[in-house]
This record gives structure tokens, C-alpha cells and sequence, in this order.
């Protein structure tokens, strides 16, 4: 039989190790969430964005975006942003169907990104962030009139300025690099989940402005001229 003796100092050794996982995950976190101690200000400024990537999808296929940003330096480490933009898209549907998708509205994206190198105040930056998007768009569907090959009457079909809109959160992979100056050049790998949605009366939309094609990929990107202001 154990004695009461074991017992108790079992139970303190349990507790004990208990304490200090706790103490050494609160500390990690709390290290995470701080701003490295130096002799550098928190406000460091504030920086403008272009995305290259939408405007290039833009111009080389039926669907893309404009899109900018505003986002505030805090110690090189933390940066809130705002991304705003202008997403259209003007598609054809399969040589079957023949059903034209049409939809163009602008869209907004609020979040944050950390910095997560080591030396903060370099010429480079590796960060990692979370976005919460929002759009409220218009869609019209159409398809031209043909004789129905066996009852030959017109088959076609319209719907016009549907009203749909879309919430989702994306988390944000990427860095970027001083260039000259107050430019930079950066680049960001996105993963998108969709949280809330309406669709209207059409199902599912193809395209969602500022979210992208609306289909099984998640994954999304930008590249981005970056100007320190």
C-alpha cells in the first residue's frame, strides 16, 4: 500500500510541473504579443501599397482587381492595415452553356501583420497577418436566345443586378525588401476561408470582388510596390 507520504509529494511534484508549463506558456506569449525593447520609436510612419498581381489578372483575363493599401509601422514590428480595392469580372461560361457572368463593386480588407525576423529594423521583413474582407456586389447572368433544337422556342435567360455579398477571413504569409529609399518591393501568399455569404437567387456566384474566383482553391497572392511615407 502507498503511504500518505508518497502521495503528498507526488501531488506537489504534479502541481509543480503543472505551474511551470503554465508560467512558460504564458511567457511565450506574452513575447510574442510585446515590442522588442531598444532605443527605436513605436511609430514608425506609415506606408502605401499597389498590388501588381490583380492589374496583371486584370489585363490578362476576364476577371481581376485594383487594389491599394494603407498601413501603419509600429517599432518595424506590428502593422495594422487597410486594403481597399476595385475587383470586375466579365466571363463566358463554356462553349455549352454559353452563359455570360458579369459582376464589378469595390471590397475592403482590415487586419494586422507581425514582423517575425529576429532583427527588426533591417532591410527586410518576413511577417505573418490576419484579414477580415468584406463586399457587397451586384451580378447579372445572361444567355443569348437560340431555337431549342426540339420544341423550337428561344431558350434564353437574364438575370440582372442581383444583389449578393460575402464576408471572409485570410491568413497572410509574406515579406518584403527595401529597394531605394522609402521603396519596397513584397510579395504575400494568402489562404481565404469564407465565414458568411449570400448568393441571392443564383446559387453560387463565379467571382467575388476582392476574394477571387469562387471555386474549390483557397489560395490567393499578391505582389506589391510598397512606398514609406
Amino acid at each position: 500500500m502507498m503511504s500518505k507520504p508518497f502521495i503528498s509529494i507526488s501531488i506537489r511534484r504534479l502541481a509543480i510541473s503543472l505551474l511551470l508549463l503554465v508560467s512558460v506558456s504564458a511567457s511565450a506569449q506574452f513575447k510574442f504579443f510585446s515590442l522588442q525593447k531598444d532605443s527605436i520609436p513605436l511609430f514608425r510612419g506609415f506606408a502605401v501599397s499597389f498590388d501588381l498581381a490583380g492589374l496583371a489578372m486584370m489585363e490578362l483575363s476576364d476577371y481581376g482587381q485594383y487594389e491599394g493599401a494603407l498601413r501603419i509601422n509600429l517599432h518595424d514590428e506590428w502593422f495594422p492595415i487597410a486594403e481597399l480595392g476595385y475587383g470586375k469580372a466579365s466571363h463566358t461560361d463554356d462553349p455549352v452553356t454559353h452563359i455570360r457572368y458579369e459582376t464589378s463593386a469595390p471590397y475592403f480588407r482590415i487586419g494586422i501583420d507581425k514582423n517575425l525576423l529576429k532583427q527588426k529594423h533591417g532591410p527586410y521583413r518576413f511577417y505573418a497577418g490576419l484579414r477580415y474582407a468584406y463586399t457587397s456586389y451586384k451580378v447579372d447572368l445572361s444567355r443569348d436566345n437560340f431555337k431549342d433544337p426540339v420544341w423550337k422556342w428561344d431558350t434564353g435567360f437574364g438575370v440582372k443586378d442581383e444583389q449578393c455579398n460575402f464576408h471572409w477571413l485570410e491568413v497572410a504569409l509574406g515579406a518584403d525588401a527595401t529597394i531605394w529609399g522609402p521603396l519596397h518591393l513584397g510579395w504575400s501568399v494568402r489562404y481565404k476561408r469564407r465565414i458568411s455569404h449570400n448568393d441571392g437567387i443564383i446559387g453560387r456566384t463565379w467571382y467575388v470582388p476582392g476574394f477571387g474566383v469562387n471555386s474549390d482553391t483557397r489560395l490567393g497572392g499578391t505582389f506589391n510596390v510598397i512606398i514609406d511615407i
